[in-house]
């Protein structure tokens, strides 16, 4: 008996001690649980919420999506305007980091490839598919490699845009930053301010030197069809010179076997009679010969004429159109990876299948010290005016060099500068990069540039576009300065010497002139 009340008293004892211990544990896990989820919440970005700029707003130069924190942030020449809240790619399906521009916009759009998707306010950035549109935002990562926005910021954003506005996409958070350099384009005023003139001058006179080219194509086809002409009418002049004169023979010889003064009669009558034709189709003859002497001479410089005028057309139309372009911001993109510079500038030809044609008569080499060595990726954007020229921001989104030493190792060639500097107007930028161009790459984009070293599942799941490649017709310049015939552009030509990714910029050849 008193074994076991000393048993029982044990174990009353035993409970008495642990009691305190399970609370504790149960305390501690719970502290650290706490814990725990306190520092992932920490290290958790807070979600994203739309934001207004406190100020009027101007138009959007700028758009940079950030993958890490699922925002986008519009930009305009004096900062930030409008943030919102994004949905990108999922797992598979990312949307490519890189640098991309607005090349389409439509108000009502469908997916023609996820089961016609509503895609409302899409503004597209890759002619393959990859667009910035309103959708459904569940708080991640969650499209097929578009950038869904709130559906409200989507339509009020729409009207805002322009076709060629920057789009940057970001691994991580990145932002515009004041930059000065002396590589950046400097514009001279006088030239800014007499390059609108100076396009109408140049235009008018390419209206003119069409018309006269025209003139001149006119005045050599009616010479050489007057030439023709006189050849065939030698040969019947000929023919009938021929007959009259042997008419005249056989009057001679009926007159002279004439025996009766009657037969003698009737024999002179015909013999005058042919003598007269003969006459007639003589001088018909040698007016003939005398003018084809001169016509073929006359023919021949209506020819040299009208290609004359035709190579002024020609070169008219090309200072003109270089003249308009100087009205336009002008994005440079310097490759590392093909030591390659490319200018781009808008020519606002629309396109009937949509998007306006992009000017690329400038691809030239450029020179890049310690060229096996990453440089990163920059762009240099001229936001606005200011008393030196322009006002530049630069934004980098992947490793490399800074942004200043990325420019120090770059020789932009000086014939290049003298065509796009003086006339620089806001929007115009650079950028450097270790990447190729991509492969979407085409006259109707901008720059579409992938960082190679990023998921970029939904853009390569894309099939390329395949395009008909405007290039220059001959000497015809027509519409305003381009005239195009099309070759299909397959991406079979060789790629970079050095692509990454498997992108593959196709360079556009022949150039537009």
């Amino acid at each position: 008996m008193v074994s076991r009340l000393m048993t029982a008293q044990s174990t009353v004892e035993t409970r008495r001690w642990r009691r305190p211990a399970i609370v504790t544990l149960v305390t501690m896990t719970a502290l650290a649980a706490l814990t725990v989820d306190a520092a992932a919440r920490q290290a958790r970005p807070a979600p994203a919420t739309e934001a207004t700029a406190p100020r009027d707003a101007g138009e959007p130069i700028m758009a940079i999506v950030s993958i890490k924190t699922q925002q986008v942030t519009f930009y305009d020449a004096e900062g930030w305007i409008l943030r919102a809240p994004v949905s990108t790619g999922t797992k598979g399906r990312e949307t490519p980091a890189g640098v991309f521009a607005v090349v389409d916009k439509e108000k009502d759009h469908h997916s023609n490839l996820y089961d016609d998707a509503w895609m409302p306010n899409m503004q597209r950035i890759t002619w393959n598919g990859i667009a910035l549109h309103g959708g459904p935002l569940p708080g991640y990562a969650a499209s097929h490699g578009c950038v869904r926005m709130p559906y409200d910021f989507a339509e009020k954003l729409f009207d805002k845009t322009r076709i060629g506005m920057r789009v940057i996409i970001s691994p991580n958070d990145a932002v515009p930053v004041e930059f000065s350099h002396p590589a950046l384009l400097a514009p001279n005023a006088k030239a800014v301010a007499a390059a609108p003139a100076r396009a109408e001058t140049l235009a008018r006179e390419a209206e003119e030197a069409a018309r006269a080219a025209d003139e001149a194509r006119k005045a050599a086809a009616t010479a050489a069809r007057e030439t023709a002409s006189l050849t065939a009418s030698l040969r019947k002049l000929e023919g009938l010179k021929a007959r009259a004169d042997a008419e005249l023979a056989f009057a001679d010889k009926t007159l002279a076997a004439a025996k009766t003064d009657q037969a003698k009669a009737r024999a002179t009558e015909q013999r005058e009679k042919a003598a007269l034709r003969a006459a007639e189709a003589g001088t018909q003859l040698d007016a003939a010969k005398t003018d084809a002497k001169s016509k073929p001479a006359a023919a021949a410089a209506a020819k040299d004429a009208a290609k004359a005028a035709q190579t002024r057309k020609a070169d008219t139309a090309k200072a003109a159109n270089e003249a308009k372009l100087a009205l336009e911001p002008a994005s440079v993109y310097i490759s590392r990876a093909t030591q390659k510079l490319y200018v781009r500038r808008n020519t606002h030809k629309q396109w009937p299948d949509g998007g306006e044609v992009f000017d690329a008569t400038i691809e030239v080499p450029v020179t890049i010290r310690d060229p096996d060595k990453p440089i990163g990726t920059h762009v240099f954007t001229a936001m606005a005016r200011n008393d030196a020229g322009l006002h530049w921001t630069a934004v980098t989104i992947d490793d490399g060099d800074d942004a200043k030493d990325a420019l120090d190792r770059i020789t932009i060639p000086q014939d290049v500068l003298d065509r796009i500097a003086p006339t620089a107007l806001p929007r115009s930028s650079i950028i450097v990069s270790d990447e190729p161009l991509s492969r979407e790459t085409n006259y109707r984009t901008e720059f579409v540039a992938v960082l190679s070293n990023q998921p970029q599942g939904g853009f390569k799941m894309r099939q390329p576009t395949i395009v008909d490649v405007p290039v220059a017709s001959g000497n015809d310049w027509g519409n305003n300065g381009f005239g195009f015939f099309f070759q299909p552009n397959w991406n079979s030509q060789p790629g970079n010497p050095r692509p990454r990714a498997g992108q593959n910029y196709q360079p556009m050849q022949p150039r537009w002139w």
